[in-house]
């Protein structure tokens, strides 16, 4: 960055003077402390150094381009000066490497140099360079040729001057750099050539779905293979997809990271393999690394969003044209766990598809596609490998393997002979539990969505498919249900009443909601679920029941809860889709949007949350692509289903309702005759869509974020009055604490936790999880790990709640105050 005009000054006399005296040695550390000083920015006042290097003697522009790619080499990877190097060579826009003008070993460097672009912008340059090296006979090197194909397929204005050479570059036939495709490189070496054009034909697959010309191609290539080994291999190499590259790109610091992005090319051929696998009988080994694929795919990347919805999708099509138990359960997990739209639109469609030929509702089909993953008892499994035994038991909503020796004493390792003799089973069963934790989270999220489904089952069905079911039975038997208008849970071995009476048989079942049932009966039913040590895998018995307030019944059709919040918004965009929301980013520019919203069918509702981008500043408020960072809420009103929808511009503005062709508008329901239960669960969702995304949460914003605007938003959301869940979880610290080993140090008063360590007393507030300490409510600012493990805190009536996790974690560090080393934390004490 520039430090004062007079160094700046300075520096560009003497950068002219070099390019005068034409010392290109000199010259390159000069240059690269002036793209240091405007940040590789080169605007028209820096323009006079770029011009001055343009205008000199072609001769001295070769020496330098030599300068500086020799000295791009001699730098450490990720050096920043590396970028520095890279952008001076696109600014200066140096003369196309002639082979009479510039020595070999400048054009091996540039050819070095481009190799480590993940896209170059001198297409010209890349041409040339190609052109020079097989004029002489020389092979292209597998990066060069991977920096071809990627700048061909990322620039459109490049792909005229670089088609005629791409179309001669069939070899590598993958890019190297990625593990997986390393990984095919190296095994295609000692292969059939036959699996060379297998592959070839896969990088072909470029469009949506295969063509019936691109299936018959690529079936006659596996036929002479082997459907299984081709099976094998390909799922092999899928497996691989998602490792750190092998041979990391220039990150340029700008955009996303191409390290942590797919090489474009790749994603074709990754893209064809996909499809290979669609046209082979099913195992449950190739439809999981389809699966996996395409969680891979949908992780988001800083500047870029999802990795590669196109590979997703196409694993996606594949698992739904493959038959079994496995594929069908791969996409019913998938429709749990995405929440990109187009992927999960094609979920839909796929599973909507199934259950219509198999003659069963999509709900149906979600419950029948759940595996048991071997389990032969709820939560419960033993194999026999040799003398030793495997024992696989679902805890809570982890599955855990364990071992008995030939003795049947405990044993905490795997067994020598078992990893020697049964290597396979081993690894079958290290699969299984990683899928059953998959599996188990995406169920217990469809649970949690349940309540507003409306939804009953007999008690025979309700008991196969769920409190019974090897898998689903470790949550079912978890949480609460009414048999015949009776509630009932799950102890002993036996659904059993509050009284724990016996309950044995019944004709209809459903998910029991503690909507419209007393305080003292759901207060009982805590106290049951305690007494049998019974943790619920969500909140049920304690789950939090919102009732209209008078300000609502005066607004009457709107409610201002949850408004006036300041959300992060691409975390609350994801939560909104897990939920079942729709959602479309705020970007900043003229446009419209809809509200979230969630439509309820089974109810003919829709549920709106309004909201609308917060921030004037393009880059400051503003993802690179323009996306909102933050968002700013407003009411949330109900509407019958089919109502035409509300919009409003993604700056902000009033909403309106779209009509058409003359239609009436028509007016949001009375919160009063909403039904309680969707009431309920509709507020629900937006507290914790504020609780979970409002930059009030952030330890780190004490200052108020950028410019410290948020100040007083966050000070009076940090430390203001508690909301719903704020009370439910107060409440249930009242019964906790006294069990805690700190009890003697902790007391609840009002909104928060009070801890008495040896340096201070602490509040944490039960909000936010945000601390005081004295003298003088003194900010303490502690950030959490991102995934806390439950405190050893005893008996929780439910999981998933990481505020409580958190203040429990803070609590029992500040009682033993004097313990702490982390300098940061000592720093504020």
């Amino acid at each position: 960055m520039i430090t004062s005009p007079s160094e700046y000054a300075r520096l560009v006399r003497d950068i002219l003077a070099l390019v005068a005296a034409e010392d290109a040695d000199r010259l390159v550390p000069q240059l690269l402390a002036h793209a240091e000083m405007v940040d590789n920015h080169w605007g028209w006042e820096h323009r006079k150094v770029i011009d001055a290097v343009r205008d000199a003697d072609g001769s001295f522009r070769g020496r330098l381009v030599h300068a500086l790619a020799a000295r791009y080499h001699e730098l450490e990877p990720g050096t920043p000066a590396r970028r520095s190097i890279v952008a001076l060579l696109g600014n200066l826009r140096l003369p196309e490497p002639h082979s009479e003008t510039q020595p070999l070993d400048t054009r091996a460097a540039l050819i070095r140099l481009a190799g480590e672009q993940d896209v170059h912008y001198n297409t010209s340059e890349l041409v040339r360079l190609a052109e020079l090296e097989l004029a002489d006979g020389r092979e292209l090197p597998g990066e060069f040729v991977a920096v071809v194909r990627r700048t061909y397929l990322t620039l459109w204005n490049g792909r005229a001057e670089l088609g005629p050479l791409v179309a001669q570059l069939s070899r590598p036939v993958l890019n190297a750099g990625e593990a997986w495709a390393d990984c095919a490189l190296a095994e295609l070496r000692d292969l059939d050539p036959g699996w060379w054009q297998l592959l070839a034909h896969a990088a072909t697959a470029t469009s949506a779905r295969p063509s019936a010309k691109w299936e018959r191609t690529a079936t006659a290539l596996i036929e002479p293979l082997g459907a299984e080994a081709v099976r094998e291999r390909v799922t092999a190499w899928l497996r691989l997809v998602g490792r750190p590259r092998t041979r990391p790109l220039l990150d340029r610091g700008y955009g996303a990271d191409p390290n942590v992005t797919f090489d474009p090319y790749n994603a074709d051929a990754l893209r064809g393999l996909t499809w290979l696998l669609s046209f082979l009988p099913g195992r449950p080994e190739s439809d999981r690394a389809l699966g996996a694929l395409a969680e891979t795919a949908l992780r988001r990347v800083q500047g870029l969003g999802p990795v590669n919805p196109k590979i997703a999708n196409a694993s996606v099509n594949a698992l739904a044209r493959i038959d079994g138990e496995t594929a069908l359960a791969e996409l019913a997990r998938l429709a749990t766990r995405v929440t990109y739209k187009g992927t999960l639109k094609l979920l839909n469609a796929a599973l909507e598809t199934r259950a219509r030929a198999l003659g069963l509702s999509r709900e149906e089909i979600e419950e029948l596609a759940v595996p048991a993953y071997g389990l032969t008892e709820v939560g419960r499994a033993e194999f026999q490998l040799g003398e030793a035994t495997a024992v696989l038991e679902v805890h809570g909503t982890r599955a855990q393997l364990g071992w008995r020796n030939a003795a049947g004493k405990t044993v905490k390792s795997v067994p020598a002979a078992v990893k020697r003799d049964h290597a396979e089973e081993l690894k079958e069963l290290k699969v299984s539990v990683k899928d059953i934790d998959k599996m188990l989270s995406a169920q217990s999220e469809r649970l949690d969505r349940q309540f507003l489904a409306r939804r009953t089952w007999s008690y025979g069905t309700w008991r196969e498919r769920y409190l019974d079911h090897p898998l689903v039975g470790t949550l079912a038997r978890r949480l609460l249900w009414t048999v015949d208008g009776t509630t009932a849970g799950f102890a002993d071995g036996e659904l059993r009443t509050l009284t724990d009476d016996p309950v044995t048989e019944g004709a209809e079942v459903g998910l029991w909601h503690p909507v419209g049932h007393a305080p003292a009966e759901i207060v009982a039913w805590r106290d049951w679920l305690e007494r049998h040590a019974i943790t619920q895998p969500f909140k049920q018995a304690h789950r939090e029941v919102y009732l209209l307030t008078d300000a609502e019944r005066a607004t009457g059709t709107y409610s201002n809860r949850f408004a006036a919040h300041v959300l992060r918004q691409h975390q609350f965009n994801s939560l909104a889709a897990i939920r079942g929301w729709r959602n479309k980013l705020r970007l900043m520019v003229d446009d419209e949007a809809p509200p979230a919203s969630r439509e309820l069918p089974q109810w003919g509702l829709r549920a709106e949350y309004w909201i609308e981008g917060e921030g004037d500043g393009y880059g400051d408020d503003t993802t690179e692509s323009g996306s909102y960072l933050r968002l700013r809420t407003d009411q949330v009103r109900f509407y019958p289903i089919d109502a035409p929808g509300n919009s409003a511009h993604c700056c902000g503005g009033e909403y309106r309702m779209w009509l058409q062709n003359g239609a009436d508008p028509v007016a949001p329901l009375p919160l009063t005759g909403i039904p309680p239960l969707v009431l309920s669960e509709v507020l629900r969702d937006v507290d914790l869509f504020v609780g979970v995304a409002s930059v009030g949460n952030d330890p780190t914003w004490q200052d108020g974020g950028p410019g410290g605007l948020f100040r007083e938003y966050w000070s009076g959301y940090s430390f203001g009055e508690l909301n719903q869940s704020a009370e439910t979880r107060r409440a249930l610290l009242d019964r906790l604490i006294p069990r805690l080993a700190i009890a003697d140090r902790c007391t609840i008063e009002g909104r928060f936790l009070h801890v008495k360590g040896e340096r201070h007393t602490y509040k944490i507030h039960l909000g936010s999880g945000n601390i005081l300490m004295t003298p003088n409510d003194q900010y303490l600012c502690i950030v959490p790990k991102s995934n806390p493990g439950t405190p050893q805190a005893g008996y929780l009536p439910y999981e998933g709640d990481r505020v409580l996790a958190v203040i429990l974690s803070k609590a029992m560090m500040l009682a033993d105050d004097t313990k702490i080393t982390d300098p940061t934390i000592l720093s504020q004490l």
